[in-house]
């Protein structure tokens, strides 16, 4: 694996992820039609596919981000409270855990945004800091992180790392001591191969794409 080490939101971090497919977008990358749709039928790319293949092949030809930008406070808003989680999990646990910016498949293809890599070289954290109120009250009460299922999945394949601790970080929950919610998920191997399998048959449309932009007109 390489990795590069930056912040999000930094020019490093956008140049690092350019005509990569991503942890984040594994989800759109290999969704597949459950029923017909127009002339695509069950087991065919959904439309969140094809859009995510266009986006990374013209990223892999103009060498600069493509699509909607994600907003400077959303980033913003992001560092300053993973920063905070961070240390928050660290106190709680005892593990401590090193940014590690992006970390790429060694032929750079794939990548994943580390939230960290922890010091015992077994586990990584995957931070999220949600704002919407349903979805958090939904992680408190159902403890399902199946949603980020790919995204960890993924970092822990990419990392060569045997567990994710999941954590939900909500300032507002302080007095109440439920502003850190953590969870821990194990590698699982049949699901990332079944993933691996999906990703490369992605990947493989990403160059038809490309090449195809890339030939000569007649």
């Amino acid at each position: 694996m390489i990795i590069v080490n930056c912040r999000q939101g930094e020019k490093a971090w956008y140049d690092a992820r350019c005509g990569v497919i991503t942890a984040s977008r594994i989800s759109d990358a290999i969704s597949v039609l459950t029923r017909k749709s127009g002339d695509k039928g069950p087991g065919d790319p959904t439309a969140a596919s094809d859009k995510y293949a266009y986006e990374v092949a013209f990223e892999r030809i103009s060498m600069q981000p493509y699509g909607e930008p994600v907003k400077a406070w959303v980033l913003d808003r992001g560092h300053e409270l993973e920063a905070h989680a961070r240390l928050e999990y660290e106190s709680r646990t005892g593990n401590l855990a090193a940014e590690s910016g992006v970390i790429l498949s060694d032929d750079r293809l794939f990548g994943y945004s580390s939230d960290g890599l922890l010091s015992n070289g077994e586990g990584l954290i995957e931070i999220k800091c949600p704002i919407d109120t349903v979805k958090i009250m939904e992680m408190l009460t159902t403890h399902d992180t199946s949603e980020y299922d790919h995204q960890i999945q993924f970092g822990m394949f990419l990392s060569g790392r045997q567990y994710c601790d999941f954590i939900q970080f909500v300032p507002a929950l302080e007095n109440v001591g439920k502003h850190l919610f953590c969870k821990r998920v194990h590698r699982n191997e049949e699901f990332i191969d079944d993933m691996v399998t999906k990703l490369l048959a992605f990947e493989k449309r990403v160059t038809q794409y490309e090449n195809m932009l890339r030939q000569k007109a007649a």
